[in-house]
C-alpha cells in the first residue's frame, strides 16, 4: 500500500481551521492528526507516512471541527489531572482552566490532618470531572458528586464505571438539585471540601459556536449576573463543611469579586481568596469555613 506524506495534511488542516475562526488551529489540527493515528500529539513526527485511509478519515474529522464542532466530541475525550473523561454530546466539555481548581483541591486535601476519612463534594458535577479525579488522585477520600441532568449524569456514569474498572475506588453518584436546600443533609458538617464548576454565565452572553451550539444550556446559564445557581448553593456549602473545611466555586470572569462578597456576607467563611487563571483572568473563588459564631463574637468586640 502507498504511503502518504502527513505533514502537509496537517498544514493544509490548520490553513483550513483558521479560516473557519478556530482558536487554536495549530493544535486541533495535530490533535485531530494523533487521534486517527492512536499516538500522542507530540508523537506525531515519528510518523511522516500514513495509509490513504487514515488520511482520509483526518481530513473528515477537519472538515467537521471546521463547522465548529468541539473537537472533544470529535476526539471523544477530555483530559482533568491524571484521567480521561468521555465527553459528547449532552454533557458540558471541561475547560482546561479547572486543572487549576483540581490542583488547588488537592493542596487542601495534602493540607488535612489525617484523623479522619477525607469527605469531598462535588456540585454540578456534569461528566464527572472533578470528583473523579479528586477520587483517582486522593483513593482514600469519600467523593460524593451531584448533577441534575440526566444526560449528564450517563456520561458521569459512564466515566465512573470506567474509573473503577481502573481501580479507581468509586465515588457516590447523587441525581439531585444543588440549589435543593435539603440536599445531602446526612453529610452536615462533615465535608472537608466542596468544589464546584456551576453554571455562571450571565444569559445573553455571546459564546463561540462551540460552546452555544454544543455545550447543554443548563449547565452555562445562571441568571442575569450569572449567579443565581451559586447564591442557591451557598447555604448548602455552608450546611455541609466542617468547621476549618473549605469550597472553590469557578465563576464568570466578570463576578468572581461579586461572588467573594457573597460568601462574606454572613460571616460564615474566612480567608476567601479570588484565583486568576494563566490568561489573570478571575477564574475561582476559595474561602474556609469558620465557626460562625465565634465570628460573629469577634465582629461585635470588634
Amino acid at each position: 500500500m502507498t504511503r502518504v506524506a502527513l505533514r502537509p495534511a496537517i498544514n493544509e488542516a490548520v490553513e483550513t481551521l483558521r479560516q473557519a475562526g478556530v482558536h487554536s488551529p495549530q493544535a486541533d489540527a495535530e490533535q485531530l492528526a494523533a487521534h486517527v493515528l492512536g499516538v500522542e500529539r507530540s508523537r506525531l513526527m515519528l510518523t511522516p507516512l500514513v495509509a490513504p485511509d487514515q488520511l482520509a478519515e483526518y481530513r473528515v474529522l477537519v472538515d467537521r471541527r471546521a463547522q465548529r464542532i468541539p473537537l472533544q466530541h470529535l476526539t471523544g475525550t477530555v483530559a482533568m489531572g491524571e484521567i480521561d473523561l468521555a465527553v459528547g454530546p449532552g454533557v458540558f466539555i471541561p475547560r482546561p482552566e479547572t486543572e487549576l481548581l483540581f490542583a488547588w483541591a488537592l493542596a487542601q486535601l495534602e493540607a488535612l490532618p489525617h484523623d479522619h476519612q477525607p469527605v469531598v463534594v462535588d456540585l454540578c458535577t456534569g461528566s464527572g470531572a472533578l470528583a473523579l479525579a479528586i477520587a483517582h488522585a486522593r483513593p482514600d477520600a469519600d467523593v460524593h458528586a451531584v448533577e441534575l441532568d440526566s444526560a449528564a449524569l450517563q456520561w458521569a456514569r459512564r466515566n465512573a464505571d470506567r474509573c473503577i474498572a481502573d481501580g479507581d475506588t468509586p465515588i457516590t453518584l447523587h441525581a439531585d438539585d444543588v440549589t435543593d436546600p435539603n440536599l445531602l443533609t446526612e453529610l452536615d458538617g462533615r465535608v472537608d471540601l466542596v468544589v464546584s464548576n456551576p453554571p455562571y454565565i450571565p444569559e445573553g452572553a455571546q459564546l463561540d459556536p462551540e460552546v452555544a451550539d454544543h455545550d447543554p444550556h443548563l449547565a452555562l446559564f445562571s441568571g442575569p449576573d450569572g449567579l443565581d445557581v451559586i447564591r442557591a448553593m451557598i447555604p448548602t456549602i455552608t450546611r455541609l463543611l466542617r468547621t476549618g473545611g473549605a469550597t472553590a466555586i469557578e465563576h464568570d470572569d466578570s463576578n468572581g469579586s461579586d461572588l467573594a462578597a457573597l460568601l462574606g456576607k454572613q460571616g460564615d467563611f474566612i480567608d476567601i481568596v479570588e484565583h486568576p487563571d494563566l490568561a489573570g483572568k478571575p477564574r475561582f473563588v476559595a474561602a474556609t469555613r469558620t465557626d460562625s459564631h465565634s465570628t460573629s463574637s469577634r465582629q461585635r468586640n470588634d
